[in-house]
């Protein structure tokens, strides 16, 4: 079993920036692709990035290209997400997740295992 849980999601008007956690604890997690998605009120869960266990390859949703980064540090157990530039439509409770089976990138949310509980980001117009 791997736990997650992310941290760092708060308010900030648009064109700020945030820099979300998510800390992996239980097995450990750094041979796990790793992902971020995001839902916004009345919206499906959508993907927002994703990196290999290694930290080398990442991919990322057309709409946050550019703007938001990922990347994760192995010896601390974490992931980050790295936002800059925020719009309004950015919006939404952010989760991050683990994908036991992978250790490549992945988009889909049925090939996850585990999730945080998320964390709520809101980006003021």
């Amino acid at each position: 079993q791997v736990q997650l849980v992310e941290s760092g999601g708060g308010l900030v008007q648009a064109g700020g920036s945030l820099r979300l956690s998510c800390a992996a604890s239980g097995r450990t997690a750094s041979n796990y692709a790793m992902g971020w998605f995001r839902q916004a009120p009345g919206k499906e869960r959508e993907f927002v990035a994703s990196i290999s266990g290694s930290g080398v390859s990442t991919y990322y949703a057309d709409s946050v290209k550019g703007r938001l980064t990922i990347s994760r540090d192995n010896a601390k157990n974490t992931m980050y997400l790295q936002m800059n530039s925020l719009k309004p439509e950015d919006t939404a409770v952010y989760y991050c997740a683990a994908a036991q089976r992978w250790s490549y990138y992945r988009v889909k949310r049925s090939e996850y295992d585990y999730w945080g509980q998320g964390t709520q980001v809101t980006v003021s117009s």
